[in-house]
């Protein structure tokens, strides 16, 4: 049982919405945006299925109340963590950031899911890890920019760098380097990776210890880590991702997933 919450939740009944039907890429990111706002707003078109998730968690006891509201924030993130742990997950797969099996078994008896998303199977470009979604946006990255990408940092490396405070530890992170690229080049290769669903930036040596290099999440990665989710959030709020919370000083392009970014083309 959760602290505070009463006995007489955690033994509700587990009622089915008759119906009801959530949107998983929805939930998804704003599992990633709603942790990192300074208030309780709700991510555009998520707080229905949001609430039906926040609904099945408070239901089975992991989740207040008071908290189902439509916003997927650190409450809900630590009581959707609480779920994967008791599914047997550890790791990456308990991040509280919803994946697609936690939430399909979830659902069951109370709503259907639609979009679903998944991270793919592992793989390797240039000999990094990734999963087959980022190595497909990085693909459409490379055909829109026409700039040959150079993979300095992959995904799945935990502990491999310092510098990059956690990010990489899980999935659809990626850096590449920029140090013999022009200004332009630099500007392009980054408006492409935005343009397909990457939270991405230039860095540049007077930002930290590093040479110039492009650093990219993958939006709605369910694989990401936690420090990953939260560069996600900053990004959408218009943020430059790095510990000063200094404004975005990239590109200026829609913000979307390579989902969307695919049902756009």
């Amino acid at each position: 049982m959760v602290p505070g919450i009463a006995a007489a939740t955690v033994l509700a009944p587990h009622v089915a919405t008759a119906g009801a039907a959530a949107d998983m890429e929805m939930v998804v990111l704003a599992a990633q945006l709603d942790p990192v706002k300074s208030g309780t707003g709700l991510t555009p078109g998520a707080g229905t299925s949001v609430r039906l998730v926040e609904q099945a968690l408070a239901d089975r006891g992991l989740l207040a109340r008071q908290y189902v509201d439509g916003h997927f924030g650190t409450a809900t993130r630590a009581a959707y963590a609480r779920w994967q742990e008791s599914l047997g997950y550890t790791g990456l797969a308990a991040n509280g950031l919803p994946g697609r099996t936690s939430l399909t078994t979830l659902a069951q008896g109370r709503f259907s899911l639609t979009r679903l998303l998944t991270p793919g199977a592992r793989t390797t470009r240039q000999g990094f890890p990734f999963n087959t979604r980022t190595v497909a946006m990085l693909d459409e990255a490379t055909r829109l920019s026409r700039i040959p990408l150079v993979v300095e940092q992959g995904s799945y490396s935990p502990g491999n760098d310092p510098t990059s405070a956690g990010t990489h530890d899980g999935g659809g992170a990626v850096d590449l380097d920029a140090e013999a690229l022009t200004r332009a080049q630099r500007t392009a290769l980054v408006t492409a990776l935005r343009r397909v669903g990457f939270a991405a930036w230039l860095r540049s040596p007077s930002q930290g210890d590093w040479p110039w290099h492009v650093h990219a999440i993958a939006v709605n990665d369910t694989d990401l880590s936690t420090p990953a989710q939260k560069q996600v959030g900053m990004y959408y709020l218009g943020r430059n991702g790095l510990a000063n919370n200094g404004p975005d000083d990239g590109p200026q392009v829609p913000r979307v997933t390579w989902e969307e970014y695919l049902r756009s083309r």
